[in-house]
Parts: C-alpha cells; structure tokens; sequence
C-alpha cells in the first residue's frame, strides 16, 4: 500500500482505492503509476478475478488531475505535465485491454482523469450521487484521457454539448451517454463490493452487479435532444453558438452562455478533436491525438490562464487570448494535431 493508492486484496478482488480524499482523489504522477502497477499485478496474479476501482472519502471517485501541479509545470516548460500525460494515457489503455473485470464505483465527482481511470472499464457503476463530466475547456484544455473518443459516440451531438460547455451529468446521463453501464444506489455499495470479494468468475460479477442494479434516475438530455443535435451540428463553434442562440429554448441560450465563457482555443480544439474522434478507429488512436493536443496546449496561454483563474486565484475570470471565437485561426487550432517530435505516444 503508498498513502496515495492503496491496493489490497478482499477474497476474489484485486481492489485499488484512489486515496487523496482530501484533494477529491485528484490524481498526481505517483497515484499513475500505483495504480498502473496494481492492475499489472491483479492481471497477472490467478487468485484475483476481477479488479475493483473505488475513491475514499464521500465526496467523489476523483476529480481530475491535480492541475495546481500541472499549472506550475506548464508555467517552467511542461516536461513534467507531458510525462503525466504519457503515463496516464498509457494506462487508461491498459485498463480498456484489462482481460479480467474491471469494475469501476463511479460514486459522487468523477471528472477529468477520473473518468479515464474509470469508464473504460468493463463494468462501470453510477450511483445517485454520481456527477460525470470532461471540464477541460472551462480550463484551456480538450477533453482527454480517452474522453473526446466517449464524447463523439454519445447519441447523436450530446458530446458535442458536453464537451464545448463543460456540462456535468447524473447517473442518468451517463447511462445515456455511454460512460457508465449500471445504476448501484449509494447505500447498496458495501454489500456489493462485499460480494464482489465473494465472486470467483466474470460471469459471477455480472451477476451480482445485474443484482445490486437498479432503474436510474430519469436522462435529463434525452429531452433536449431536439435542439441539441440541431444546434450542434454546425459546421463551425461560431455556427454552433448563433443557431443556440437563436433557437429561442432557454436552455439552448444558456449553453451558448457556457460555451462562450470557455477558452476559445479550446472550444474550436475540442469541436475539431471530436469530430476527428469519430472515425478513428480504437481508444488507442485517439489516446494518440489527445496526447499531441494536450503538449500543444501546454505550450499555450490560456491552459495557465484557464488553472490561474478557475483554481489559483478563484476569481473566475479567465482572460483568454484569443478572446473571441472568431479570432481563432484555422492554424490556431491545426497547431494542436500536428505530429511533434518527442511528444508522440504511439499506441495505435
């Protein structure tokens, strides 16, 4: 066990628990590769049948990475946020290759990396305390971690909104936008991660999370997917914002309010980013353009910006440049998807 990460085993679980309760889970180097060396030792140990993702605390499975870390990095050169990114990426393609269950407890906060540690798993649990969301244009970033490849298959153009907005989801949400597979109320957790320890076989732990499920909470977007798909699926971010605008539904202008407060850059990024996800052909090909996308951003002025003011300073008040969407280039965004020497994953 580190004090970061603890792993341990409970009967026929490999169980890992993100253990930064404190600071929401959030994620630094260390708890990466804990949690990386857990899963390889879990895989390869026969008396352990499925792995068990959980995050101490009540507040949330984890919050993201620790961007307080990733802003003074970037601020001295960023060698520290891309070895991050490597290694956290990597591993959220080891957990989509995991050959045993691996059965993520999306309880409370799960953002950011937490969704990558998470929602590619097998087996993905929400509760009625589950808030899901890619927030990274509200900082200067593009939803990563495998997040954009999530965000371009959700129906229709839901990831499209999520993603330019930042909008958070319940467990019903989620559900429909593919990032989760049941719905656990919080209180049967204990008994099911108590009977988890019990199951010996994957078709065991199907069983007994088929058991411990319940209907969810109604999809509050399902019924906005009219003018969402409408809206969304404009050619340009400046396209998406007038026909929202326009729509004349109160929530279609206050998600254009969303998406105008974001970073520029990174909302044109993100539309690009996700569009280009689509038909990319495995996680591991787009984990490869996320990563060129997040060592271009760290080279940018409103990744730091973006952190200073929603984190540092807290004064909510991001001065992005460029300001406007317009002003943003077509280079502007291309510069984000150019191979860098270096600064190549290649996993696909």
């Amino acid at each position: 066990m580190s004090g970061e990460v603890q792993d341990f085993q409970d009967g026929w679980a490999g169980r890992i628990v993100l253990n930064r309760p404190r600071a929401l889970n959030s994620l630094t180097h260390g708890m990466i590769t804990a949690v990386r060396e857990a899963v390889d030792a879990w895989t390869a140990d026969d008396t352990v049948r499925t792995i068990v993702l959980t995050g101490a605390g009540e507040r949330g499975l984890c919050a993201g990475a620790d961007i307080r870390a990733m802003h003074d990095d970037a601020k001295v050169g960023g060698a520290g946020a891309r070895a991050f990114f490597r290694d956290e990426y990597r591993l959220n393609a080891l957990i989509a290759r995991c050959p045993k269950p691996y059965v993520a407890v999306m309880d409370g906060i799960t953002m950011g990396g937490g969704v990558g540690l998470s929602a590619h798993g097998s087996v993905r649990i929400v509760t009625e305390r589950s808030v899901i969301a890619m927030p990274e244009t509200r900082i200067g970033l593009v939803p990563d971690v495998g997040g954009s490849r999530l965000l371009a298959h959700a129906p229709g153009e839901l990831g499209t909104h999520l993603g330019l907005t930042s909008a958070s989801m319940g467990p019903g949400d989620a559900l429909l936008c593919g990032f989760a597979d049941h719905f656990v109320p919080s209180a049967k957790i204990p008994a099911l991660l108590s009977a988890l320890a019990a199951a010996p076989d994957a078709d065991a732990v199907t069983a007994v999370v088929v058991a411990a499920a319940e209907a969810a909470p109604l999809a509050g977007l399902a019924a906005q997917r009219e003018w969402i798909d409408t809206c969304y699926a404009a050619d340009t971010a400046e396209e998406i914002v007038e026909r929202l605008l326009d729509s004349g539904v109160p929530e279609a202008k206050e998600a254009a309010e969303l998406v105008l407060a974001n970073s520029p850059t990174a909302v044109k990024t993100t539309l690009a980013a996700l569009r280009r996800a689509r038909p990319l052909p495995s996680l591991e090909a787009v984990l490869d353009q996320e990563y060129r996308i997040s060592c271009a951003a760290l080279d940018s002025h409103d990744l730091v910006e973006g952190i200073r003011a929603q984190v540092i300073d807290k004064d909510r008040n991001p001065r992005w440049s460029p300001a406007m969407l317009a002003e943003v280039t077509e280079a502007d965004v291309a510069r984000h998807f150019a191979p860098r020497e270096g600064d190549e994953l290649g996993l696909a």
